[in-house]
């Protein structure tokens, strides 16, 4: 069996943000690995100015290179485009692993619009991470006035694998003020060298084009 913490969204591109809070959400919750689900198009954000699929994951796995992190394309191959789906499919395809959902406050925020939200919390627990300016807005959101009667002490968050879904953890981490948006301003072509690069999955192996 192996702790998985699982932490989606578009990773346009990834960056020291993402992995800052997957190593310490790895230390604080006893994870062998932060699987990063790159995904193929996320339903709440636009098209315009998304990175084709294979330069994201060339630039995750960059980002990621020796960390107990596995950026992965998985869902290309589940053919799924929402979470619900994809942690159902998840959880078949890999029976003896344990996972966890990992998802920042702003996240948190917007969590009420996913499809079945109560669905995914009812199927493994999720940890969520403070970010600057998103704490007030993930506190008053909807889906926190279902979840707040779930949340866990910090301090047992090395139980997960032991808690009864649903259940939310909430985890202090100092603020972070890197973004994908703002490397976009700064960079709009920054996948450009990854044009001409075969991109190999690390978790299936498969080629990405």
């Amino acid at each position: 069996m192996k702790r998985i913490g699982l932490l989606g969204g578009s990773f346009n591109p990834a960056h020291g943000g993402h992995r800052a809070i997957s190593l310490f959400a790895a230390a604080a919750l006893g994870l062998d690995e932060v699987w990063w689900l790159v995904s193929p198009g996320n339903p709440l954000k636009p098209r315009a100015g998304m990175a084709p699929l294979a330069a994201r994951l060339a630039h995750a796995r960059k980002v990621a290179r020796l960390g107990p992190i596995r950026p992965t394309a998985i869902e290309t191959q589940f053919h799924t485009r929402y979470t619900i789906d994809s942690v159902k499919t998840l959880k078949q395809r890999y029976p003896r692993h344990r996972f966890l959902w990992l998802m920042g406050a702003d996240n948190l925020a917007q969590f009420g619009q996913w499809k079945d939200w109560r669905g995914i919390a009812r199927i493994m627990p999720i940890a969520v991470i403070a970010r600057p300016g998103y704490d007030e807005a993930a506190h008053g959101s909807s889906a926190m006035s279902w979840l707040r009667r779930f949340v866990r002490p910090a301090r047992q968050s090395a139980a997960w694998t032991d808690w009864r879904t649903p259940a939310l953890v909430l985890l202090r981490f100092r603020p972070d003020p890197r973004s994908a948006t703002l490397l976009r301003q700064a960079d709009p072509l920054w996948h450009r060298e990854y044009e001409h690069k075969r991109v190999r999955d690390p978790l299936t192996r498969r080629l990405i084009v």
